[in-house]
């Protein structure tokens, strides 16, 4: 039977076996593993792939969304109790930014043609305490960003980007990572630019937040020995930075045959069972994951097994019914709910071939 996996990292890792192993013997042989020439030449490389002028390298996207909301608090921007808000229906770790932070996460819905935060409900949910909202570019593809900068300045608001899944997306031409007054990616080796292990940076245009997020991720100490905040230790390490310096080279190739891949499911799709994505005039989706929606959602999960498919769930349970947040449990986010519990995500990746897409079109047409 044809066996089609959700996600073949090995085949994507292998295409670039030869300068990955190079890059890593470069680092072995250099005798230097934590910030060094390696993470200097890939933050220098990925700003200017943003298109900002700082990017900070640290082990993980969490801790980029984390320290750029602890950076904030540093410079007297953000205080403890703070709001942010913040879509209802992301992966928890936008959440977790926040409350690590002594901040008050307040969820938004989005729109559920997109997933994306819907900028029309931000100013009836802003208040006196309401300091920044973050926007995720869920799934790959840019939020509303032009609208959502725009209520921002009305309201003297920062705008953070959670970019973990739209390395290489853009909006109006312009690289997500630099539509903010600061942005966080993962490099989880799953992510369109994956490491081979936890990996994370910010990006900023913001020279003193920079040096402040920076200097925190790196125990408070921008001088050795000299600790001027309570920091943590939180740095992309010299290995992780090496790799990803292979890797952003083929970033766009990779992404232009994520976004063959989604054309060709968004034009032959046409089962009545499910609901495709829609995308906003002026976005360039990097396409991390291509989720769709049935209410029938186990039922067509079974038939694709059983023709060898696998498929994910992103995500299962919202971020309201999480055990974690037990204190939102009687709050209702109605399309939140609906979301999780009817999207599911079909295979999609830059070694997948066409006749694989061709294949999961026909099996899905023909339920």
């Amino acid at each position: 039977m044809k066996k089609i996996p959700f996600l073949d990292l090995k085949h994507i890792n292998g295409q670039y076996r030869d300068e990955i192993l190079l890059a890593i013997t470069r680092v072995l042989d250099s005798g230097w593993y934590i910030r060094g020439k390696e993470c200097e030449r890939f933050e220098q490389n990925f700003a200017n792939y943003c298109g900002t002028d700082f990017c900070i390298g640290v082990g993980n996207g969490l801790d980029a969304l984390s320290l750029i909301f602890r950076a904030y608090k540093e410079l007297g921007v953000l205080h403890d109790r703070d709001e942010v808000l913040v879509p209802s229906n992301t992966y928890i770790a936008s959440i977790l930014s926040i409350t690590q932070n002594n901040l008050n996460p307040v969820l938004i819905e989005p729109r559920l043609e997109t997933y994306n935060l819907n900028p029309d409900l931000i100013e009836g949910l802003i208040t006196p305490k309401t300091k920044a909202i973050m926007a995720v570019h869920l799934y790959g593809q840019p939020a509303e960003m032009m609208k959502i900068k725009g209520i921002a300045t009305k309201h003297n608001l920062k705008v953070i980007e959670d970019a973990a899944q739209a390395h290489g997306a853009e909006l109006e031409g312009h690289k997500v990572g630099s539509l903010s007054d600061a942005a966080g990616f993962s490099f989880y080796p799953g992510k369109n630019l994956g490491a081979l292990g936890d990996g994370g940076a910010v990006t900023t245009n913001a020279a003193e937040l920079a040096e402040v997020i920076r200097s925190i991720s790196n125990y408070g100490s921008q001088k050795k020995y000299v600790n001027k905040y309570k920091g943590v230790n939180s740095r992309l390490d010299e290995l992780q930075a090496a790799i990803l310096n292979v890797k952003l080279q083929y970033l766009d190739r990779e992404n232009s045959h994520r976004t063959e891949l989604a054309n060709f499911y968004l034009s032959e799709l046409r089962s009545d069972k499910i609901a495709l994505p829609k995308i906003v005039d002026g976005c360039k989706s990097a396409w991390h994951l291509f989720v769709v929606r049935s209410r029938t959602r186990e039922i067509i999960q079974e038939a694709l097994l059983k023709s060898g498919i696998q498929t994910l769930l992103h995500y299962p349970i919202a971020p309201h019914h999480q055990k974690a947040y037990k204190e939102w449990g009687q709050h209702s986010y109605p399309l939140s709910e609906q979301i999780h519990n009817e999207i599911f995500s079909l295979p999609i990746s830059p070694v997948m071939q066409m006749r694989d897409a061709k294949f999961i079109v026909d099996c899905i047409n023909n339920l």
